[in-house]
């Protein structure tokens, strides 16, 4: 059964891809007068290819869970690979990475915090500063950097540095980071071959623009799910889910179920609804202040949280 559902995943999340990258250069070889109609159109097909992106991402995210082809680590490993290539991340970096979000999320102020700024005795010029590194992270494609500079690390950091950086590079070897920079170089490989073999103006509109897109709304979502959620040593509840809606639950392989995939992180994308596990009151009181997609975005604009360290 997993199998199969995966096999069809990868095949259509491919299929579209060439549909919409086929579709975007059709609409930019079109001749239509309206300038301002053409760019609507395209713009809408954009913001499609840059959450298609994002489907890439949450594929590559059920096989670095090994959950993509649970019978055969290999293959599971091969075909993940392939379906990041667009975004230049290394299955292994991509795994390493996730494996310590579940295992430390919002543990303490700290750890695996990403919307937590800790000083001492914060100035009122200290705060705007974190305030608009917060809304740079959030709605201008900063936390994509951010991730960015997390696999360039990982990449091309000695291990042994890497460690003393911070404790997410654990058990990452030398073996480890070969393996990352030759995926990584298949990755650039993938975009340079397309610009080689078809031309600047058909890599931009189906690959280089579409990257930027998915810059900005992995921004925009990545951190929905546990922005100002609870922090504790009980890391699988520091997290909210929301509400299905079927278009974006499609693209997003049910990831609005988020709060059911930390607590029973080895259930496959397409079991999350039909296993729905509930946060423990205290959590859910806390975390689930909003079960709509939309808030859940837009409510970061509240900013970052502050700890003054003097306090504690």
């Amino acid at each position: 059964m997993n199998t199969s559902k995966n096999i069809k995943l990868v095949i259509e999340t491919i299929l579209v891809f060439i549909g919409i990258s086929i579709l975007s250069v059709y609409i930019h070889k079109l001749q239509i007068q309206n300038v301002f109609l053409k760019w609507l159109i395209y713009i809408t097909i954009l913001l499609f290819q840059g959450l298609w992106f994002y489907r890439f991402y949450i594929v590559g995210h059920e096989s670095s869970h090994r959950k993509l082809f649970m019978s055969n680590k290999t293959i599971n490993d091969i075909v993940g690979s392939i379906i990041l290539l667009p975004l230049m991340t290394p299955i292994n970096i991509y795994r390493k990475i996730h494996m310590f979000h579940h295992g430390f999320n919002r543990k303490d102020n700290h750890t695996s915090v990403l919307d937590t700024f800790t000083t001492q005795n914060p100035s009122r010029i200290k705060t705007i500063y974190f305030y608009i590194l917060w809304y740079l992270s959030v709605f201008f494609g900063g936390l994509f950097l951010h991730s960015l500079i997390s696999v360039i690390l990982f990449l091309f950091i000695p291990p042994k540095w890497a460690r003393k950086i911070s404790p997410a590079f654990n058990g990452w070897t030398l073996k480890d980071q070969l393996k990352a920079i030759l995926l990584f170089s298949l990755g650039v490989g993938f975009h340079f071959s397309i610009f080689y073999l078809f031309g600047k103006d058909i890599y931009l509109w189906t690959l280089g623009y579409p990257l930027l897109s998915f810059a900005w709304i992995l921004s925009l979502f990545v951190y929905i799910f546990h922005y100002k959620t609870t922090v504790g040593r009980q890391v699988r509840y520091n997290v909210r889910s929301v509400k299905r809606i079927p278009f974006f639950s499609w693209i997003l392989m049910n990831f609005n179920e988020h709060a059911t995939h930390h607590q029973l992180p080895n259930i496959p994308w397409y079991e999350l609804p039909i296993k729905r596990a509930d946060l423990p009151k205290e959590f859910s009181d806390k975390n689930q202040n909003t079960w709509n997609l939309f808030t859940a975005i837009f409510q970061q604009i509240k900013g970052p949280r502050i700890i003054d360290e003097t306090k504690d």
